[in-house]
Parts: C-alpha cells; structure tokens; sequence
C-alpha cells in the first residue's frame, strides 16, 4: 500500500469520526488504523514507502487528522497526539532531514544548527505544513520566491531545505554576515530590513529573531 493510499485511510476515518454511535464500526477502523501503522513503523511497507522518512509519514497523520482535538483518538491509536508532536526534534538534535541539511550547509556555507533551528520555528518539522499567508513546507517558502529560487516542488522536503537555505545565504551575505538581520529579512523580508535600517518594529519578527537566535546559540 502506498503513503498516499494510507494518508487517504487517514482522511476517510476523521470524517468517519471514532466517537461514532456505531461502536462497531469506530473498533474496526481504529483497527485497521493500527494495523497499517504497524506494517509502516515496522518497514514491512513496498519499496515506495520505505524510501520515505519516518517523519514524513507522521508529518501526513498530523496534517491528515486533526489529532489535537479528537480524545477518543488518542486512547485508541498506538500513540497519543501530544506525543507525536512532542516527539518533533529540537534543533541540534538529529532529524529525519539531517542528510539533506548537511548538504545544503556544505553548499551555502551556513551552519547547520542555524538551518535547524529556523526550521524549528517555521514549521517544527513538519514538511506538510502551511500559514495562512501562502507559506509552505519545512522552511515555510512564499510560491513567488520559492519559484525565485528554482523550487519546482515546495512541499519536498530536500527541494524546501536547499531552497530556504539558499535564501538564508542570501540574506547572510546581503547583511554581511550579520544573523540577526539575516533573519530578520528571512521573516520579514530585505525590504523592511532596508527601510528601517535594521530589526523592523514588528513584533512578530522581533519574537523570530529572538526564538531562532535562543534556539541557535543553545
């Protein structure tokens, strides 16, 4: 069975709903649930969904399945929301991307706690995630400059990496350096930096600066 088949088990069973008057039906779907889940945790899945991370096949539950909300999903599935979120990695520590993060540190000459530790507070590590405003996947690229960047697929994980990496080099050699800035003008754009000549007065971007400069120099 393929990721997209599973993902599409996830979405058809939060319709469904586990608290369903139908207490046969809610036992023989959360059933089926954990029996895939199994098959997948324990590698016995077909070659296409070995060749993906674990993280992606939790980052597709958690985006499939709103986990946070639903109780009785948490007492039925083999694990908990919280603990699959809680689960995420802290920058610094080892990820299911970290190949490709070394990879684009090499390549842009960044390091690769300060890759991580953007990445952390774009998206926790969740390739499937998206803002409200556009933004999308691990390092949470806009469609425009994503496409600036040459990132034809914005959800694939070592496409975003390499892309957002690549804008962060940009934005550190543009502020000679400077990480704050360049941080600054990764949240909020070169423009805002230029104009205010420095951190602009926005909160928002003054409390990114600050989380991805604690999380980096931890």
């Amino acid at each position: 069975m393929k990721i997209q088949d599973f993902t599409s088990i996830l979405e058809l069973q939060a319709l469904q709903g586990l608290n369903s008057p139908n207490k046969a039906q809610n036992a023989s779907t959360a059933n089926l649930f954990q029996e895939m889940l199994s098959t997948v945790l324990t590698g016995e899945e077909d070659a296409d969904t070995q060749s993906k991370p674990l993280g992606n096949v939790l980052s597709q539950i958690i985006a499939a399945v709103d986990l946070t909300n639903s109780s009785s999903m948490n007492q039925q599935l083999p694990f908990s929301s919280t603990a699959a979120v809680s689960s995420l990695p802290a920058a610094g520590k080892s990820t299911g991307y970290d190949q490709i993060i070394s990879d684009a540190a090499t390549l842009y000459q960044l390091p690769e706690k300060l890759i991580k530790s953007v990445i952390k507070q774009e998206s926790n590590f969740n390739a499937q995630a998206t803002s409200y405003a556009g933004a999308s996947g691990l390092m949470q690229l806009m469609p425009a400059t994503a496409k600036g960047l040459g990132v034809t697929n914005i959800l694939d994980p070592a496409e975003n990496i390499m892309g957002g990496t690549k804008y962060l080099s940009q934005m550190m050699k543009r502020y000679n350096g400077n990480t704050e800035l360049a941080l600054a003008a990764y949240n909020a754009g070169p423009g805002n930096v230029d104009k205010y000549g420095g951190i602009p007065p926005f909160k928002e971007t003054s409390q990114y600066v600050q989380k991805v400069m604690s999380t980096y120099l931890s």
